[in-house]
């Protein structure tokens, strides 16, 4: 049960220092005997390359040559890891890390444990949160869990489960998402643990509406891996309502029933359903 500490990073000169002392200050002072911290530098452009290269303290630094993606480094550092336990976290200062102890006391009982960002102080830009809110909502409907944070960077999971899906995980920032989600359409069981979110150092390489249209198509994407059902079903009967929606609408209010469109949406809807049955057989029948 050792612990490997993977930190992202790209560009954090300002607080890459600060971040990995804090982490390994609070795992020193932990009951957590067997632990490492993994610096993954993604192609960073300023003075983060020489931070690390000359820092003192104890940790690992594995070197992108180029930028891969936030999920490419966790993937780079995940596989380098020697301990079974993993602890992902962001090298911005945003994570209370030093609560990174207490969630990993719950692994024992669960599969994954995550710092939910719904503590007292969360600082969560205000032009993110309904992109954020809406993702969420889409999320707990196609998983039929309640999800309080879909896509928080702190994080512990076991490498051998996360293995399992490194062929579906993203090397972009959806990682986070995405492993969520095939955790939980696998029935695996995940724990939420309130947390603090600070405001973070230097500027967010987060841009809202691009990576919030990617979060949407992720999501929809990756229920359609492991539960399609999930996606055709409710398409499905939307066709059909809309079939037999216009069907009595012309066949009340005009002089001839469109019957060309009620005849298209009506095939559709079947189309979709036997679709999404035969996806689901595939599905099962993978496992």
């Amino acid at each position: 049960m050792g612990l490997s500490v993977v930190i992202p990073v790209y560009n954090e000169a300002r607080c890459i220092r600060e971040t990995i002392l804090i982490i390994t200050k609070t795992l020193e002072k932990s009951e957590i005997k067997d632990f490492e911290i993994i610096a993954v530098n993604d192609g960073s452009t300023d003075d983060t390359t020489q931070i690390l290269n000359e820092c003192t303290l104890t940790f690992r630094h594995l070197e992108h040559q180029h930028n891969k993606g936030y999920g490419a480094s966790l993937k780079t550092g995940i596989k380098a890891a020697q301990y079974d336990i993993i602890a992902t976290t962001d090298a911005d200062g945003t994570y209370p890390n030093i609560d990174i102890p207490k969630l990993y006391a719950h692994m024992k009982d669960n599969d994954m444990v995550v710092g939910s960002r719904t503590g007292k102080v969360v600082h969560i830009p205000w032009v993110r949160k309904p992109a954020k809110w809406f993702i969420n909502k889409l999320a707990n409907y196609l998983t039929s869990t309640k999800i309080p944070d879909i896509n928080s960077g702190l994080r512990l999971f076991r490498k051998d489960d996360c293995l399992k899906f490194f062929k579906i995980l993203p090397s972009g920032f959806s990682f986070s998402t995405t492993i969520t989600l095939a955790m939980l359409t696998n029935h695996m069981t995940v724990k939420y643990i309130p947390i603090d979110y600070m405001k973070r150092t230097g500027k967010s390489k987060i841009k809202p509406i691009r990576d919030t249209a990617n979060f949407i198509a992720l999501i929809v994407r990756t229920i359609l891996y492991f539960n399609p059902l999930k996606v055709f079903v409710p398409v499905s009967i939307f066709l059909l309502l809309a079939s037999l929606g216009i069907f009595v609408y012309s066949y009340l209010a005009l002089p001839k029933i469109l019957d060309a469109t009620v005849t298209t949406l009506f095939i559709a809807s079947i189309q979709l359903l036997a679709i999404g049955m035969l996806a689901d057989l595939l599905e099962k029948r993978s496992k």
